[in-house]
């Protein structure tokens, strides 16, 4: 099969090559998919240019862990009765060396979720990382029906899906984003309310939501644990999945007398049973007509350096898939 690797970390051009690899094999339990397109996620460049200090976790890499296609071979123990579906799939790079950004890929059969029809492949392939980390988000501390969600960062993809899962599961949802710009990006996963950030943030949550915010989506963990404290009401609860600062400082004090849960959320790790029930979530919204994440780029395998450097600079907004 034609795929793409790195057997070193560093810059995109100098590690990644695009060659021949012997075709994989389903094990038991497994199924082979022929890969139409594979979701680029910033976790997979930084897991690339060795971000998080890991380094090298197999001799050779495959990038990606998200991606779409269809199965054409299953392992033992896998109904042959899935040869043919159309799939999105994730967790082909989670604790695995290779992931989607081939012709092939190799997963767990729960792991390769049937696609709704009409959805597009290139779509299924954005889905599972920002998807699972939405969901998981949102439901972190248990239901969200009725309550009061703020998603910060609803912009980008894990806010984007978590403002559509948070609406389809019952919460008032408030939507903040970065900038103007990117309030039709909330818009479009259905926030009924967006804001802009800036110092009158908490006036103007606190407007639409008097008796205060009941759960926080959080991706700047770090700059904006001080506003989310005094928006949460008692008992409240964050969900934090990123942060621009690696060791923020934590308002202790306020956070206790408010007896605030806080969640730290890595999608690798999340409990089987709960990427199961994102993938459920995700489809049906999709079935529902969600259109799903935007598509900013489409670049060949032979590209995929270029691929990663649209992730680590965005040219325009949306997500970049690779097409083998």
């Amino acid at each position: 099969m034609r795929a793409a690797w790195y057997e070193r970390q560093g810059p995109a051009r100098e590690v990644l090559t695009v060659g021949e690899m012997p075709d994989p094999e389903p094990g038991p339990g497994e199924v082979r998919i022929r890969i139409a397109a594979s979701g680029v996620n910033p976790g997979d460049v930084k897991k690339r240019r060795n971000e998080f200090r890991y380094g090298m976790p197999y001799p050779r890499v495959i990038p990606h862990s998200d991606g779409a296609g269809y199965i054409d071979r299953v392992g033992e123990g896998v109904l042959t009765d899935r040869i043919g579906q159309a799939v999105w799939c994730y967790g082909a790079q989670s604790y695995r060396p290779f992931g989607t950004a081939a012709e092939f890929t190799i997963v767990p059969a729960a792991q390769a979720v049937p696609l709704p029809d009409g959805v597009p492949l290139e779509q299924g392939a954005c889905l599972g990382i920002p998807g699972i980390t939405a969901h998981r988000a949102v439901n972190a501390a248990g239901s969200v029906g009725g309550r009061c969600v703020l998603v910060q960062g609803a912009g980008g993809a894990v806010g984007a899906c978590a403002v559509q899962l948070a609406c389809r599961a019952g919460a008032f949802v408030i939507a903040a984003v970065l900038s103007p710009s990117d309030e039709s990006a909330a818009r479009a996963a259905g926030a009924p309310h967006v804001l802009s950030s800036g110092s009158d943030l908490v006036e103007r949550v606190r407007a639409l939501a008097p008796h205060g915010i009941d759960h926080i989506v959080e991706v700047a963990f770090g700059t904006n644990v001080m506003a989310d404290v005094e928006l949460l009401t008692l008992g409240g609860s964050i969900a934090a999945y990123a942060s621009d600062a690696s060791t923020p400082e934590i308002p202790f004090w306020p956070l206790v007398f408010k007896n605030v849960s806080v969640h730290f959320l890595g999608s690798d790790d999340f409990p089987a049973e709960a990427k199961a029930a994102a993938a459920a979530a995700l489809n049906e919204a999709l079935a529902a007509g969600w259109e799903g994440l935007p598509i900013a780029e489409r670049v060949s395998l032979s590209d995929i350096a270029i691929a990663h450097e649209l992730v680590e600079h965005p040219a325009k907004r949306g997500r970049i898939v690779v097409v083998p």
